[in-house]
Formats: structure tokens, sequence, C-alpha cells
């Protein structure tokens, strides 16, 4: 106190900068379950070897795919280096990718096998180089379907390989679990073989610069701050459209369909980052329990509101660029006979004092007419018209926040 004024130090309240855990990389291996799949091949690998042209790795950092596939490093390697390159077509570096290849190892195991996870703990002693009198660090990646992530999961444990042998982290990926019932079994065996630190279960979706920069843009900005709620917002419109049908993803299609593929991860993620109060600092845990308190506003639905609010379809064949499609029933490991969606549209509603009689529609499909990926929100209509008669149509203020293909924000006035 001093003056009659309070002063508060906090530091969730320093106006400077954003605070952030500084994060040291150690040296470290990364084993890749699932290694060669779509996910590490399109997803993960090109990730990681950016970060490598950055410096953002350690010069020992080493990585390991395990997979049922009968290879080798080298055939491993080419296959990757082929994958890279699509992504890379412009910036692929020839010289970078020869020096980041050499620590890119390849197993070949099954999951299910004891021999396999024998086999890999001298695998990581091999290749591991330990931190300076530490244990040598090791991350788990399950790049594996829901189904397999128990199993392996159990066998790291029967083999001391979660806490003891080494120091070690898991990463998840969406999604988790098949339902409700197998997250909640899925989240107890993770938690009985690795302490909380170690887990990470995460929705690359949400590694996004334009995700991430909802945020910013939310709350950093006057002018929409304060309309930011049902006063001034008339509906809120999500859309995530593909041009590409389910590729060689037939099998894992059939038993997630669109709504586990999208909706309950990516999009509602989406629609709790637009719609959460602001968090207290820009921390994980802050960020988390907002978004929670969105989830658990979201009004229930009952078989009636599903009837009349929710729309499934799934794409049939036809053309794209003058060639011709097949149709999801034509599709590669596909049923002839499948009923499994691959477009979904529906209308929520978030039962809170902000957004309270505001719907929030969601859309995503496979096949549509165009790539996209937006936010798009629809301001009220104003009672008077005092430039044109009553029946000419006015055009409402539209603000829209995109995603992909280009990463844009856009306002019509």
């Amino acid at each position: 106190m001093n003056g009659g004024r309070t002063y508060i130090d906090s530091r969730f309240l320093q106006t400077c900068d954003i605070v952030t855990d500084e994060q040291e990389i150690e040296p470290s291996t990364m084993v890749i379950f699932g290694g060669g799949g779509d996910l590490s091949r399109n997803k993960l690998v090109p990730s990681i070897f950016y970060l490598y042209k950055e410096n953002e790795l350690p010069g020992e950092f080493s990585l390991l795919g395990v997979d049922m596939a009968d290879s080798d490093n080298e055939e491993y390697r080419s296959k990757l280096k082929k994958t890279v390159q699509e992504h890379d077509r412009e910036d692929f570096d020839e010289e970078k990718w020869k020096e980041f290849s050499e620590s890119i190892f390849f197993m070949q195991g099954r999951f299910e096998k004891d021999e396999t996870y024998e086999k890999l703990c001298g695998k990581i002693e091999e290749i591991t180089s330990p931190p300076d009198g530490g244990r040598k660090n090791v991350i788990y990646y399950m790049a594996v379907p829901p189904q397999v992530v128990p199993l392996v999961v159990e066998k790291l444990k029967s083999r001391n390989l979660c806490k003891g042998t080494f120091n070690t982290k898991i990463v998840v990926e969406k999604p988790f679990g098949h339902d409700r019932r197998s997250a909640s079994e899925l989240n107890d065996i993770l938690t009985g073989a690795f302490d909380e630190e170690q887990i990470y279960r995460i929705d690359h979706y949400l590694g996004k610069d334009p995700v991430q920069n909802i945020l910013f843009f939310r709350f950093s900005n006057t002018m929409f701050v304060e309309i930011w709620n049902r006063q001034y917002i008339d509906n809120v419109q999500i859309t995530v459209a593909e041009q590409s049908g389910i590729a060689q993803r037939g099998s894992f299609y059939e038993s997630a369909g669109v709504v586990r593929d999208i909706v309950q991860n990516h999009m509602l993620q989406v629609m709790g980052l637009v719609a959460m109060e602001a968090p207290l600092a820009f921390r994980a845990n802050f960020i988390r329990d907002e978004k929670l308190k969105v989830l658990e506003a979201i009004r229930p639905l009952d078989r009636d509101s599903i009837d009349k609010w929710m729309v499934r379809g799934q794409y049939g064949k036809g053309e794209i660029g003058g060639e011709a499609v097949r149709g999801y029933r034509e599709e590669d490991n596909v049923s002839p006979s499948s009923l499994t969606a691959t477009y979904f549209a529906g209308k929520f509603y978030i039962d809170n004092l902000r957004w309270a009689g505001v719907p929030f529609y969601v859309r995503t499909g496979k096949r549509l007419p165009r790539r996209v990926t937006e936010i798009c929100f629809q301001l009220k209509q104003l009672p008077l018209r005092l430039f044109g008669r009553s029946c000419d149509v006015m055009e409402p203020n539209i603000l829209v926040l995109t995603i992909q293909p280009d990463e844009k924000i856009s306002l019509r006035f």
C-alpha cells in the first residue's frame, strides 16, 4: 500500500513479455512405435527434420522406428527421404539430410512379442548418448492405432522400460481410445506405468500457428475483446473441408469415421479456444482449465437433439479436376455396404453466461469442393435500417479466421 494505492506483485501480471519455461534439450532418442506408418512418414519425421535444420535438436539426438515391416536402416532412411522431399520440395537440404539420416535407425519387431522389447532395450543402449552423469533419455511416441497402445505400454512396463532403466517420456496421439470407457482404461494403464509428468497426450492440430494465434487475437485486441459474446455475435461456424478422400486409410476410417477422426478432437479443441474465458496466464494448465469449462458447458444431446441438429454423409464417386475418383465404398479396405460417415455437420450450444443462445455450427468432410479450414463469426444485425428500405437485404458483419490453406484474418463490414 502506498499513498492510498495497492500494488500487487504477481508473476502472472507482468506486461513486458510472455513468460515461458526454458527448454533445454538433452541428448535423447525418440522411439516411434509405428515408425513405418503414415503419421511417422508424413508428419513426424518431416517435422523433426525441420527442427534439425533450424538447429533446435542436440547433436546426439537419434530416432528409432519400430514396426512390423521387414526393413533395415538404409531402406528405412530412403523411404523417409522420399517423403520429406515431397513435403519440402523447394528447401530440401541434401547435405543436412545426409547428416540427419545417420541418426535414423529401424528395428523390426511385433508389438505383442516379448523379444521385441528385449531387443529394443539393447538397441537404445547402442544408439543413445547419455547426458553428463545421468540416465539415457528416451521418448516413446505412440504412432499406432489406439487399441495397440495399451499392449505396448504393458510390455514396456513388464521390461522395466517406463521408469527404471531409462529416463523416459511417452507421447500418445489422438484418437485417445475408441470411446469414453476405452479412453478411461487407457488413461489408467498409462498412469499405472508412467508418472503423470512423463505423459504427453497430444492433438497435433494444436501445433498449427494460426490455431495458437486464436488466443493472441482474442485477448490482445480491444475492439474484439468487447464484442466476443452473445450480445454481439449471432453465430459461430467452424469448417474443416478437405478435397482429398481417405487415401490408404480405409481400415482406420472404417473403425473411426469422421466424428472420431476430426470432430471430437480437432474441432472441439478449436471450439474451446474460441469460446474460453481468458486464462490466468499463457501456461498449458491454465489454458486447459478454461477449455475444459467450455466443454463442460456444451448442452448435452439427447436423441431428439441429434436427429434435429446433426447430419452425416458419405462421399460417392465423381470427378475432381476432370479425373474420375472413387466413392468411399469403392476405396481399399472399405466394406461395400459401409455406413461410416465421411461428412458431418451439427449445431451445438454452450450454456454459459458468455455464449447462451449462440449456435456453434460445426462441419467437416472429405471430397468437398475446396480445401479450407476456417472459423467464421457472424455478428448480429442492427434493428434499425437507416440507409435502405425495410425490404433490402443487409449483409451482416463477418469476421473470418482462416487456418488453411492460407493463414489470414479477414473482416467484412
